[in-house]
This record gives C-alpha cells, structure tokens and sequence, in this order.
C-alpha cells in the first residue's frame, strides 16, 4: 500500500511538512509514505496546457500526476495563510483538476494545529469539488499537548486511509 504525502507549505522547517515525515516513520507493515518534494516547483497553472490541443504537459506537471496515479492513496497537510490555503498549493490542486488519477482517490487531510479552520475547510471544498474522496476517519488534527500520542494518532489514521484505498480496489 503506497501513500503520497503532499506538503502545503514550501516553508524548509514547515510543521506540516515535518508532520508528514513523522507519517512515513510511524507507517504500519505493509503500508509506505512518500512525501511529494515541494509544491513550489510546479508551474503557475495554465489551463491552455490542460487541454488534449495544449500540448504535452509541463513535466513538473505530468510526474505530478503520475505519482498520484501510482499512490493508492494520498495524505495531505497544508497550513493556513490569510484564511485561505497557501498559493502553491491551491496551484498543484488546479493542476490535478482536469487529471485523470485524481478522481475519486482516497484523501486523509492532517494538520499539526488546531487553530487553522478556514484552510482545512477550503481543502475540504476543493477535495469534494475534484472528487476525492475525503476520508474522515483518516483526517485527524494533532494535539502539540500529547506529543507521546502522535505517533499512534498517525499510525492509525494511516490505517484507516490505507483500508479505505483497498475498498477501492
């Protein structure tokens, strides 16, 4: 079972980022986490080039969508700026829009702070509006108080995203 883990934030030493790394360390048997390397590598969105007549994809773009392609599932975390999700995140959203291997993919959303509501809620939108598939019972807030109940937090969010992958099969 492969999870792709993307990053909101293009911050280095992002809490979000960080939150998704200890993800992959905490990963039951059978199941990997690969965090995608950093969304402020991708172009601005153009939907000129989203179309059959657009030409080939920017490369950036098409290894995007094929990693999500390849991913059985994905784990998103994104901070929020301005009430509202970070520019080059929303751009690597808009770039799986017209994609065919975002569809119906199953999503867990985490986020490492509990005073972020507006973006985690535009995420949300977002998601239903591509047609993911929001897994709620996988999404999860951590609590910076419990620090030694992170790890089995994250182990079984990761689980149950992991056995709503394998529904879809």
């Amino acid at each position: 079972m492969h999870l792709l883990a993307i990053s909101g934030s293009v911050r280095a030493h992002a809490s979000n980022t960080a939150l998704l790394d200890a993800a992959a360390l905490v990963a039951p048997a059978g199941v990997t986490v690969t965090r995608y390397p950093t969304v402020a590598a991708l172009p601005h969105f153009d939907p000129d080039l989203d179309t059959p007549e657009g030409g080939a994809l920017p490369d950036a773009v098409a290894e995007l969508r094929a990693r999500v392609g390849r991913a059985d599932g994905l784990l998103l975390s994104t901070p929020e700026y301005a009430h509202g999700l970070p520019g080059a995140f929303k751009n690597a959203l808009d770039w799986l829009v017209g994609s065919v291997e975002f569809p119906g993919k199953p999503v867990a959303v985490i986020s490492p702070s509990a005073r972020a509501v507006h973006a985690p809620a535009q995420l949300r939108e977002v998601l239903t509006t591509m047609s993911a598939r929001i897994v709620e019972r996988a999404s999860i807030v951590a609590d910076p108080a419990l620090p030694d109940a992170l790890p089995g937090v994250l182990r079984a969010a990761l689980l149950e995203l992991a056995a709503a992958a394998r529904r879809t099969d």
